[in-house]
């Protein structure tokens, strides 16, 4: 099996502006010319985290999947990140999965942060994503969705490798992000990523980052802290598949049925 090369981005978010926000990305990627195979942008790229879903939604073959295909493409990656959907009249916080063939899968977010009125405005999902890539099983999710462990379970029937969140978590809260980023990992014996944002949105909320990559030990590998950048690092498939045969938690777990 392949080691695979994980890629994501920590940047500031123009507030309510997807072309400014898609060309800021593009001149970031545009450093990226080293192979990889998945390239990861943070929770609602394009405009920031916000209830204005009328005004700011986009349609499936709108401009931002048209854009990630071209990504997808140009870098022979797997390009994800969260987007606003409109769909048949409803709003979606949307996970993207784009492959470089231009095929996409996606995912809704499932837990929507009430503190900030989101499921007002938005739709949740009710199913998971685990995509298969290049030897690795994938299982992504949206920000709020880490406070909630039993979403998140690994299984021990073809288990995931790596678990990936994308956020706009706030630095109000860094703590909580860090530490369950981390027990994540541990308990699902999984690497995890987590994708924050960083700066100020137009409501006034400051975002320190924190993104981070973090093996199945609950080790750090990248630690991006309040840089502005793109960070990459490739995660050893033997490494992971050593820890598991020898740490065989994952066949103690407890069977439930979720709902």
């Amino acid at each position: 099996m392949a080691d695979l090369t994980v890629s994501f981005v920590q940047t500031a978010l123009h507030w309510h502006d997807a072309a400014a926000n898609r060309g800021s990305l593009d001149i970031a990627l545009a450093g990226l010319t080293a192979p990889t195979d998945l390239i990861v942008l943070p929770e609602m790229f394009t405009t920031g985290f916000s209830m204005a879903a009328p005004e700011l939604a986009e349609p499936m073959d709108g401009p931002t999947v048209a854009w990630l295909r071209a990504h997808a493409a140009a870098h022979n990656a797997v390009v994800t990140g969260s987007v606003i959907i409109e769909e048949n009249g409803a709003y979606y916080n949307r996970l993207l999965w784009v492959r470089p063939d231009g095929s996409l899968s996606y995912y809704d977010k499932r837990h929507l942060f009430t503190l900030a009125g989101e499921q007002h405005t938005y739709t949740p999902g009710t199913a998971h994503l685990v995509e298969e890539w290049r030897g690795w099983r994938i299982c992504p999710l949206v920000c709020y969705d880490l406070r909630f462990p039993v979403w998140s379970r690994n299984q021990p029937v073809a288990p995931y490798d790596l678990l990936l969140y994308v956020a706009n978590w706030p630095a109000v809260r860094r703590t909580a992000w860090s530490t369950l980023l981390r027990a994540r990992a541990i308990e699902n014996v999984a690497c995890a990523l987590g994708v924050n944002r960083i700066g100020q949105d137009g409501l006034g909320h400051d975002y320190s980052g924190d993104s981070a990559l973090i093996d199945a030990k609950g080790n750090y590998l990248v630690e991006a802290e309040s840089e502005s950048g793109v960070f990459t690092h490739t995660l050893s498939r033997t490494e992971l598949d050593e820890f598991r045969a020898k740490f065989t938690a994952l066949n103690d777990g407890d069977a439930f049925e979720l709902r």
